[in-house]
């Protein structure tokens, strides 16, 4: 089954974070531009892109590159905290991205359980 990635509300709000993480990591400073800056935008648009490249692949392969998502996902909330850590980001805003983060993983578990449902065809 392929899916249209630009309907699908996990790419959606990978989009999103992938904003919301490119718009934060603006204002770190300079001397992490190679560094933090980096790997989070790099995380951030690794979640969104694998949830597109796997939506024109069958089950078996889309679950593959949903894994990879989901483990971006996870390196990414890594990454904020890190930054959190580094006082780059408030509290606030922390917790704001890191709901819509964990949001998101929640949401590509309950994708991945729904293709194992329809069974590994393709």
């Amino acid at each position: 089954m392929r899916h249209n990635f630009k309907n699908l509300k996990i790419w959606i709000l990978a989009m999103e974070v992938a904003s919301d993480i490119h718009k934060l990591c603006s204002d770190f400073p300079k001397t992490e531009q190679y560094g933090l800056t980096s790997q989070m935008n790099r995380a951030a648009v690794s979640v969104s892109s694998n949830i597109a490249e796997g939506s024109n692949r069958g089950n078996i392969h889309f679950k593959h590159f949903l894994n990879i998502a989901l483990g971006s996902s996870f390196e990414l909330q890594t990454q904020l905290l890190i930054a959190k850590q580094n006082n780059y980001i408030s509290e606030i805003k922390t917790n704001e991205i890191e709901n819509k983060i964990v949001e998101l993983q929640k949401m590509i578990l309950g994708f991945i359980n729904r293709l194992d449902q329809q069974g590994l065809s393709s």
